[in-house]
């Protein structure tokens, strides 16, 4: 029953996506497209989330935990992270890399080990653009944005869902 619906969702985003590549062909290869086309999907969500979370059900205020407190932003970015990273390897698995030969729970660690190693990138380089080299945030955060989003496609294509070559 599983298996079926997870068939019916896999075909139904393939059929969705596939159906706007003749657009982008000459730009980028078909596993670029959907991974540009899940990866965006996943990043809107991550933001509504985001936003839904930090004004509405946190209400901008900070969360007390016994041992700590988490400041509302932090809080929604948990929230946000915690329900889109299993739908970005689901996405990922699924409908980018497909044809992976690595066992889902070793997809899965390795997919987490790029998530947090993308992670530390974004606040490097923010670190670095924004503090140490005087750039203006926003083009900092377009700057990062490219290079983590290349570094986590190519990671993702040849760490977490190696395929065998052909």
């Amino acid at each position: 029953m599983l298996k079926n619906l997870h068939l019916f969702i896999r075909s139904v985003l393939i059929a969705i996506i596939d159906s706007f590549y003749p657009l982008f062909k000459r730009f980028m290869p078909l596993q670029t497209f959907r991974y540009a086309a899940c990866g965006g999907g996943n990043q809107v969500l991550n933001i509504f989330i985001y936003f839904i979370s930090y004004n509405f059900i946190l209400k901008k205020e900070i969360i007390h935990l016994p041992f700590i407190a988490i400041s509302p932003h932090i809080a929604a970015w948990l929230i946000a992270f915690m329900i889109t990273t299993p739908i970005g390897f689901y996405l990922s698995f699924a409908v980018v890399f497909n044809g992976s030969y690595l066992k889902k729970r070793i997809q899965l660690f390795r997919y987490f080990a790029v998530v947090m190693i993308c992670i530390l990138l974004n606040y490097m380089f923010m670190k670095l653009f924004v503090e140490h080299l005087h750039w203006y945030p926003t083009i900092s955060f377009i700057i990062t944005n490219v290079l983590v989003t290349a570094f986590s496609y190519l990671s993702q294509r040849n760490f977490s869902f190696r395929q065998k070559k052909p």
